[in-house]
């Protein structure tokens, strides 16, 4: 029995060979995270487990070290640009469809290695493994039935799931399981995701040996660049137009979350801009001033930033999901994009749920943003008055997001997964 209630009927515990070779297939940075996870799960239990990114350099797998096949690239788009006719464009322009073409045919070259495909995406991953006449296990993080209460899978996503030669298909909540599971005729499991898991590790608090503030505010500008240098210019913004006491640094505490592309040389000049100043003679702690305000950047710890804070200013992705999962309120800040625009914001509102808010006004505006400063105020003003807030958002974070462990649970099922195929026959 999966934890959605969903029963994974006709599912052997034959398991795979020791040491047998599994092809992680991923599309997407997010999707790089929890593919990375999976594999070095797998390789604790004594896999191969290599990595076939079709979107970017594949960070994620890297830096656990995890084989990548191939040579990669990485594209203005994230391999967002589809969000846009703008963004298709950028992409036909930049040769990243040929590009996709050259990773697919490699895949055809090389699958017969592998015991297994386990496949992170969406359809086109999902359909390039279908393709590839290997038994597949996905993990359907891009798709949930949350937008829209049944969810519509794009062709031929269907039907390669209901083949049998995807073994098992795992969902990333509840709904989407119970929902999937009906519509394709065999068992969609929610077993939980592991993206989540990289927030919850236990982490340092920040500002370390400094007194502690009444509350704390973590800013998530993303980590496609240039947008998240583009981001992080809109939340120093909205951060110089907080209420008085709210710049106080005993009353708020404000640290933001930054990759490593986005250092100290790329920051410091655009805060010059906005009238803040890099601090440093913070020791160990590299802050930017402005007035009264001050914020920590902190890199390679999101975790840190996200765990320690009380409301989370956010333009990303999966950050605003693990936040989520964390309990914590979101306050989303809608940029110019490719990833973070109007589209994505609503449609982030609809899978999260109650813990994301977002203020009105034309993206990246003035307004938006004076606006985006009074509901933040009025959000750690609320937090402050309703106790019961906290515990309501950490029910719809495991509603939406589920508990830590998903990437053990994940691997259980990606070894479990050579028993009978699913309806369909070996080769449906």
């Amino acid at each position: 029995m999966s934890p959605n209630g969903v029963r994974a009927e006709g599912v052997s515990a034959t398991s795979l060979r020791p040491g047998a070779p599994i092809l992680l297939l991923s599309n997407g940075h997010g999707e790089d995270l929890s593919g990375a996870l999976i594999a070095t799960e797998l390789r604790a239990r004594g896999y191969r487990a290599e990595a076939l990114p079709l979107v970017g350099h594949g960070r994620a797998y890297d830096q656990a070290a995890i084989p990548l096949l191939g040579r990669t690239r990485e594209y203005s788009t994230g391999g967002l640009g589809y969000t846009s006719l703008w963004g298709r464009l950028t992409e036909v322009v930049q040769g990243q469809v040929g590009y996709l073409l050259r990773r697919l045919a490699l895949l055809f070259r090389i699958a017969h290695r592998y015991d297994l495909v386990v496949v992170v995406g969406d359809v086109l991953p999902v359909a390039a493994a279908w393709l590839s006449w290997r038994p597949v296990v996905t993990y359907l993080v891009a798709y949930s039935s949350h937008y829209e209460g049944r969810l519509k899978l794009p062709w031929p996503c269907g039907a390669c799931l209901a083949s049998g030669r995807f073994r098992r298909v795992l969902s990333r909540d509840a709904l989407t399981a119970s929902d999937l599971s009906e519509q394709l005729g065999r068992p969609v499991e929610f077993l939980g995701n592991p993206f989540f898991d990289a927030a919850v590790a236990p982490s340092e608090p920040l500002g370390a040996g400094q007194p502690a503030p009444a509350q704390r505010l973590g800013l998530l500008p993303g980590s496609r660049l240039p947008e998240a240098l583009h981001n992080l210019e809109l939340m120093l913004e909205v951060l110089a137009q907080l209420p008085e006491h709210l710049q106080q640094p005993d009353q708020l505490g404000l640290a933001a979350a930054l990759v490593g592309r986005l250092g100290p040389e790329e920051v410091a000049p655009l805060a010059s801009r906005l009238g803040w100043r890099l601090d440093s003679e913070a020791g160990t702690i590299t802050r930017l001033r402005r007035g009264p305000l001050r914020l920590e950047l902190v890199w390679g710890r999101f975790a840190a930033v996200v765990q320690h804070s009380d409301l989370v200013l956010s333009m990303t992705g999966t950050a605003a999901e693990q936040a989520v999962g964390l309990g914590k309120p979101v306050l989303q800040l809608v940029g110019s994009g490719p990833q973070f625009t109007d589209n994505f914001a609503e449609a982030q509102r609809r899978l999260l749920g109650p813990s994301v808010f977002c203020a009105e006004g034309r993206s990246g505006s003035a307004e938006q943003r004076e606006a985006t400063a009074r509901l933040l105020a009025h959000l750690l003003g609320e937090l402050q008055r309703d106790g019961a807030l906290a515990e309501r958002w950490h029910r719809n974070g495991l509603e939406r997001i589920g508990a830590g462990g998903g990437t053990a649970r994940i691997a259980d099922a990606v070894v479990n997964a050579l028993g009978p195929a699913a309806p369909g026959g070996p080769h449906g």
